[in-house]
C-alpha cells in the first residue's frame, strides 16, 4: 500500500488561503514556508522574465489574498511586485503582468498600498503594448479616483495626479498620452475633476503634434463624446434589439393567429422598447469647460496660428474652426484675422458649408469692428443670395445673415438690407420666409435702416430701443420691465375698490401725461360745442333762405351770369345777415385752431412717448432698488418684455400662448445648426411620420371588407372565410391541384361568354 500524504496544505494553496483567513495564527508556519518559496521563485524568474511561471503566478495571488492577515511580514511584498512591473514592464509575459496588476489592485482596495504609488505606476504601464491591460487599468484608475473623492474631495491626491498627468500628456509614447487624456476627460464627465485646472490641462493637448490626441481634446471642448467604444457598444445594442424584435415578429407570422399570441407579442415588444430607452445615453455638452479657461485670448491666437500652418484633413480643420469660433463668441475676443480666413470657405459647393456659416455667426459679437463683419455679410450675400443659386442656398444665406446681424447690428447697411428685403416676395417659400425672418430681426434692433413699409406697426419695444454707437456699453442700473409689477399692484388695488391717487407721489415723479390728457379733452369739448353752435346757425339760415327764395329765380345759364356781372365790375352786392357773419367768423377761428392742432399733434405725441418712457424707467428703477425679485416676478417681467416685442401699440389680434413661450427663449451662447438650415419647405416624410399620416387617414374611413354586410351579423361563416384562418398545411393539397387552376384560354372563353350574356340581357 502507498503511504498517504495527509498534509496537503503546501500544495493546496486555495485551502491554505481559506484556513489562514479563518485563523491566521495557527497557520503562521505554513505562511512563512510559502513566503520563502515565493522569494526563491522570484530570484529565478528575474533571469527569464519573458517566460510564464505558474508557481510564481499562484504564489503572488495567494500572498495578495492574505496580505491583510500578515501586514508586518508582507511589508516588502508590494515593493517586490512594483519593482518587477517597473523594470520588466515591456518584457514581462502578458499573463504574469496582468496577475501582478491584479495583486496590486487587490492590496490597494484593502488599503495596504497608497493610491499615489499605484496610480502613477498604472499610468506608466499605459506604455505597454497590451490592449486588454490598458483597458483594465483605465477602468480601475477612473473608478478608484471617483471612490476616493466620493465623500469629500482629496485635494492633495488630486493635485499630485493632475501634475503627473500633465507630464504624461507630453510623453513620447502616443498610446500612454492618449489614455491619460481619456482618463482626465472621463473624470471631468463624471464631475469628479470638474475644475479649472483639469480644463486647462486638457486645453494643452489641443497643441499636440499627434492628430488623435488633438482631436480628442477639441472634441471634449466641443461637447462631443470622444468615447468611440461606448458608441460602438450602443450601436451593437441597438442592432441586437432590432434583431430581437425582428425575430419576434417573424415567429409570430408562423402559426395560428390568436389574441393570446398577439398580446404576448405586444408585451415582448414593449419590454424591448423600454430596455432600449434605458440603454440610451444622452449627448454630452461640456460648455462649462470653455468658461474655465484662464487665458482664452492666448489660446485662440495659438490655435489660429496652428490652423493656418496645419496640413490636416478638412474635417479636422472644421473642428478647429468650430472651437475657435466658440472661444471668440463666448469670451468676446478680438481675433481679426479669423474673419478673412473663414471667408474662403463660404461657397455653396463647399463641404459642410452650413457648419461654416454657423461658425461665422458664432464668432461675431458687438465688440468686433463692423467693417470686418460687413465684409463677411457681403461675401455671404454675393456667394449665396443670388438668382443663379438654388432656393435652398439663398435661404441658408439669408438665415446666416440674420444670425450675424442679430449679434452685430452695426454690420448691416441700409442698402444691403433693403436689397435683401426684396426676397420676401419670392415664389419660393423657403426664400420668402428667410427674408421675412431677417426683416423681423432688423426691425427689433435697428428699424430705421428698413424701408418704411417693412418697419411694420410700431411696438413698445421699438420705441424704447435705440441702437447705441459702436463700443458703447448696454449696462443699466435697473431691471428692464420691472414696472409691470407696479402696474399689477395698481390693477389689483382697483379691483378691490381701493384708491391709488397718491401712488405716483410715493414713487417721486409727476404725472404730466395725465394733465396733458385732461387739457386735450377740454380742447376737444370746446371744439364740439363750437361745431354744435355752427350747425344750429346753419340750420336757421337754411330756413330763412327757403322763406326768402319764394320770389327769386336761380341763374343757371352763363349769359344770365354775364348780365349780372356787368354792373359793378363783376361783383354781386349781397346783403349778409347777422347769423351768417357769425358763422363765417366762427369757421375762420376753427380753421386757425385746426392748423394749430395739426402742428401740435406730433409734438404732443413725441412728448407723451418721452414722458411715458421716463415714467417706466423711474418705476423700474424704483422697484429694482426696493424689491427682491422672486421667480414669479422674473416670469412676469419676461412675459411683459416679450409682449413689448410682439404686440404693436394698436393691437389687432391676440397672440397664441405657445407662440409667446417660444419667443421668450433667449438667444444662447452656442448656436444650433438648425438656425442656419431652417429652410421652410415641405420635407420628405420619414417612416414614422408617413405611418402617422397613414393611420390618421384610416380614422374616418370605412373598414375594408365585403361590400354587402350580412343581414344577420351573428350568422355562421362561409367556407371561404373559414379557409382564411386555416393552417397552410391543411389546404396545401387543394391549392396545388391542377383542376383548381384555369389556363389563359379558359379565362378568355369565360370572359367572352360573360360579355355575350351581358349583351343579350341588355337587348331585352
Amino acid at each position: 500500500m502507498s503511504v498517504r500524504n495527509h498534509n496537503q496544505l503546501p500544495n493546496n494553496l486555495p485551502q491554505l488561503q481559506n484556513l489562514i483567513k479563518r485563523d491566521a495564527e495557527s497557520y503562521k508556519d505554513e505562511f512563512h514556508q510559502q513566503y520563502q518559496h515565493f522569494i526563491s521563485n522570484l530570484e529565478v524568474f528575474k533571469h527569464k522574465p519573458d517566460q510564464y511561471s505558474k508557481t510564481l503566478d499562484e504564489l503572488i495571488m495567494f500572498l495578495a489574498q492574505i496580505s491583510h492577515c500578515f501586514t508586518k511580514e508582507l511589508v516588502d511584498f508590494p515593493q517586490y511586485v512594483k519593482s518587477l512591473l517597473l523594470n520588466y514592464s515591456t518584457t514581462l509575459d502578458p499573463t504574469m503582468r496582468m496577475t501582478m496588476c491584479r495583486a496590486l489592485i487587490l492590496m490597494r482596495n484593502k488599503g495596504l498600498v497608497p493610491a499615489v504609488d499605484v496610480l502613477e505606476l498604472f499610468f506608466q504601464l499605459f506604455r505597454c503594448s497590451d490592449k486588454v491591460l490598458r483597458e483594465t487599468l483605465y477602468n480601475y484608475i477612473v473608478s478608484d479616483i471617483q471612490n476616493v473623492n466620493s465623500k469629500h474631495k482629496n485635494a492633495k491626491l488630486n493635485s499630485t495626479l493632475q501634475n503627473f498627468m500633465f507630464d504624461m500628456l507630453k510623453d513620447s509614447n502616443v498610446v500612454a498620452a492618449k489614455k491619460s487624456l481619456d482618463v482626465m476627460i472621463e473624470l471631468y464627465r463624471r464631475k469628479v475633476w470638474k475644475d479649472a485646472k483639469t480644463a486647462n490641462v486638457i486645453s494643452t493637448a489641443c497643441f499636440s503634434k499627434v492628430t488623435k490626441i488633438m482631436v480628442a481634446a477639441i472634441k471634449f471642448f466641443l461637447g462631443v463624446d470622444s468615447n468611440d467604444e461606448s458608441d460602438s457598444d450602443s450601436d451593437a445594442e441597438d442592432k441586437g434589439s432590432k434583431r430581437n424584435a425582428n425575430e419576434l415578429l417573424l415567429s409570430h407570422r408562423v402559426g395560428k393567429k390568436t389574441k393570446k399570441r398577439q398580446k404576448r407579442l405586444n408585451r415582448a415588444l414593449e419590454v424591448l422598447k423600454k430596455h432600449k430607452k434605458k440603454k440610451k445615453r444622452g449627448e454630452l455638452y461640456n460648455f462649462s469647460a470653455l468658461h474655465l479657461i484662464h487665458d482664452p485670448q492666448d489660446l485662440s491666437e495659438r490655435l489660429f496660428k496652428q490652423l493656418e500652418k496645419c496640413n490636416e484633413y478638412y474635417d479636422v480643420k472644421i473642428m478647429m474652426i468650430d472651437f475657435i469660433s466658440r472661444l471668440v463668441g463666448i469670451h468676446q475676443l478680438f481675433l481679426l484675422n479669423f474673419y478673412p480666413y473663414i471667408q474662403k470657405f463660404l461657397q455653396p459647393r463647399t463641404k459642410d458649408v452650413t457648419k461654416v456659416l454657423l461658425f461665422a455667426a458664432q464668432a461675431t459679437h458687438d465688440l468686433v469692428p463692423p467693417d470686418l463683419i460687413e465684409n463677411l455679410i457681403k461675401t455671404i450675400a454675393y456667394n449665396f443670395i443670388t438668382e443663379r443659386n438654388s432656393s435652398d442656398a439663398i435661404a441658408v444665406g439669408l438665415n446666416a445673415v440674420k444670425e450675424i446681424t442679430a449679434r452685430c447690428p452695426h454690420a448691416m447697411t441700409e442698402d444691403l438690407i433693403r436689397d435683401l428685403a426684396q426676397y420676401k416676395n419670392s415664389r419660393e417659400k423657403a426664400v420668402s420666409m428667410a427674408s421675412r425672418g431677417l426683416i423681423m430681426t432688423v426691425r427689433q434692433l435697428n428699424p430705421s435702416i428698413l424701408h418704411k413699409k417693412d418697419r411694420g406697426r410700431i411696438t413698445e419695444a421699438m420705441q424704447e430701443t435705440e441702437l447705441l454707437p459702436y463700443g458703447h456699453p448696454h449696462a443699466k442700473d435697473y431691471l428692464p420691465g420691472a414696472e409691470v409689477l407696479v402696474r399689477e399692484k395698481t390693477d389689483s388695488a382697483n379691483e378691490n375698490g381701493e384708491t391709488n391717487e397718491g401712488e405716483d407721489e410715493e414713487f417721486g415723479y409727476i404725472d404730466e401725461v395725465r394733465e396733458q390728457n385732461k387739457a386735450n379733452e377740454e380742447d376737444e369739448e370746446e371744439d364740439e360745442g363750437e361745431e354744435e353752435v355752427a350747425e344750429k346757425v346753419a340750420e336757421g339760415e337754411e330756413e330763412e333762405e327757403d322763406e326768402n327764395n319764394d320770389g327769386w329765380e336761380i341763374c343757371s345759364s352763363e349769359e344770365e351770369m354775364d348780365g349780372w356781372s356787368d354792373n359793378d365790375e363783376g361783383w354781386i352786392d349781397v346783403e349778409h345777415s347777422e347769423k351768417e357773419e357769425e358763422v363765417q367768423e366762427m369757421s375762420t377761428v376753427k380753421n386757425k385752431k385746426n392748423k394749430k392742432n395739426k402742428d401740435g399733434i406730433n409734438k404732443l405725441q413725441s412728448q407723451k412717448v418721452q414722458i411715458s418712457l421716463e415714467e417706466k424707467k423711474k418705476k423700474a428703477q424704483f422697484v429694482s432698488d426696493q424689491k427682491i425679485f422672486s421667480q414669479n416676478d422674473f416670469d412676469k417681467i419676461n412675459r411683459a418684455l416679450v409682449l413689448k416685442n410682439l404686440d404693436p401699440i394698436q393691437r389687432k389680434r391676440k397672440r397664441d400662448e405657445q407662440a409667446l413661450e417660444e419667443e421668450m427663449k433667449e438667444r444662447g451662447e452656442i448656436l444650433d445648426i438648425s438656425t442656419i438650415e431652417n429652410i421652410h419647405k415641405k420635407r420628405a416624410h420619414d417612416k414614422d411620420s408617413r405611418l402617422s399620416t397613414v393611420y390618421a387617414g384610416r380614422d374616418e374611413r370605412e373598414k375594408f371588407g365585403r361590400s354587402r354586410p350580412k343581414m344577420n351579423p351573428n350568422a355562421s361563416k362561409t367556407n371561404k372565410e373559414k379557409k382564411r384562418n386555416k393552417n397552410y398545411m391543411m389546404v396545401k393539397h387543394k391549392l396545388n391541384k391542377k383542376q383548381n387552376k384555369r389556363s389563359f384560354r379558359d379565362k378568355q372563353v369565360a370572359l367572352r361568354d360573360a360579355l355575350l350574356k351581358k349583351q343579350r340581357t341588355m337587348r331585352k
